[in-house]
């Protein structure tokens, strides 16, 4: 992947974060109503498991802050793309996200303050009343979940060409169990998207869809670490 230049990985990351917050969060907004959580969980696992097969063997398909800092821990990223993978993710999520309401504004009946864009909370903004503190723990452990999964499926001891198929599938797992806590994060980015047109509540409590996701993918690559040894 060295020999492919740069501008191509950071258009590829900024492509499939694109369409992982647009499906994903469109899923939520556009079709809720019909899929339930169940058809959300598999919206955004199935967005990252076809960027995996679309654009991983161009940019590795981070298309996550969270993965591309522990990637960078891991001593797999260099600092430079690593910074500008953060950059890209972050613009193809807001970008999404306004997109996608552009698209909800379709319907009479929608409503930014109501229905929103699939954006993550906790205590009152979580979708089953979780706190703080538990929307906290759970995106830690789910993200250090996730990440685990990414580097062992991703290293050379792993069957080769599975990798998109075991990533999409555990992001399914962690939606299926995270949505009622917070609405699923473990992606900043991710959670920028949705947090910058919504404001408000959302864009307060964007800290913790941060902190806690690169906590678990630092966690993560350190545990990778010992395990691989």
């Amino acid at each position: 992947m060295s020999s492919i230049p740069s501008s191509k990985k950071y258009l590829a990351e900024f492509i499939g974060t694109f369409v992982l917050v647009f499906m994903g969060c469109g899923s939520a907004v556009l079709a809720g109503k019909y899929v339930g959580f169940v058809g959300i969980s598999f919206a955004f696992g199935l967005s990252v498991l076809v960027m995996v097969y679309g654009i991983g063997g161009i940019s590795g398909c981070h298309i996550n802050p969270a993965i591309s800092i522990s990637m960078l821990v891991s001593g797999k990223m260099k600092l430079e793309d690593t910074v500008v993978y953060v950059i890209v993710q972050c613009m193809g999520a807001v970008i999404a996200a306004m997109v996608l309401y552009a698209v909800a504004l379709g319907n009479p009946g929608y409503s930014l303050t109501v229905n929103g864009l699939g954006q993550n909370g906790y205590d009152a903004a979580s979708p089953g009343g979780f706190s703080m503190i538990s929307g906290f723990i759970a995106e830690v452990i789910l993200t250090f979940i996730f990440l685990l999964v990414i580097h062992g499926s991703t290293s050379e001891r792993a069957p080769k060409g599975f990798a998109g198929i075991s990533i999409g599938l555990s992001l399914v797992l962690i939606h299926l169990v995270g949505i009622p806590i917070t609405g699923t994060s473990v992606n900043p980015a991710r959670s920028l998207g949705p947090a910058v047109i919504v404001g408000g509540t959302a864009l307060s409590q964007l800290w913790l869809f941060w902190v806690a996701p690169i906590l678990g993918g630092l966690l993560a690559a350190l545990v990778w670490r010992l395990l691989k040894s």
